[in-house]
């Protein structure tokens, strides 16, 4: 296991979402992963940087195109994406030309700030994948880390599923 950094880029999803009052929908807000990492009382050397704070069904090839600069242009080699689940394979595809970097893509299918969420889980899953994977792109939910490149969102199921 390393124990390089890890850097953390924030793009929002239901991860960061919050409701504000009984007349508003979820929307994303300010990220949850400080929170948890706290909470879960991280020693690793971590760095968060916010990129974007949106769902990830509003994320455009532009935004992906951020994301995957963001990725690039960072000194640390090992990263963690929070992101939306319903774009997470997009965003998997944009980043796989980048080469030398392990990139682990995660979020939750219930806000971090619910009581039941799998918020806190994914993203311990991610940053341990992050210190013990090789250089590419991963995706890391429901106990299960992916290579992002063969895996889709199987809505019926609630989870990832691995595309042979």
């Amino acid at each position: 296991m390393t124990s390089e950094p890890i850097l953390i880029l924030t793009t929002g999803g239901t991860i960061d979402k919050q409701y504000f009052d009984a007349l508003s929908e979820y929307q994303v807000g300010e990220s949850t992963v400080g929170m948890l990492l706290r909470i879960g009382r991280v020693a690793h050397p971590f760095r968060i940087e916010e990129v974007l704070r949106k769902d990830s069904l509003e994320l455009t090839d532009d935004d992906r195109a951020l994301i995957a600069a963001r990725a690039a242009a960072a000194p640390e080699s090992r990263i963690v994406i929070t992101h939306g689940t319903d774009t997470m394979t997009d965003t998997a595809g944009a980043l796989a030309a980048i080469p030398g970097k392990t990139m682990v893509l995660t979020g939750a299918l219930a806000p971090a700030r619910f009581t039941e969420s799998d918020a806190a889980f994914n993203l311990g899953l991610a940053f341990a994948a992050a210190q013990t994977c090789a250089p590419g792109v991963y995706i890391a939910m429901s106990g299960q880390v992916f290579d992002g490149l063969r895996v889709k969102k199987d809505r019926e199921a609630g989870r990832f599923v691995q595309i042979e």
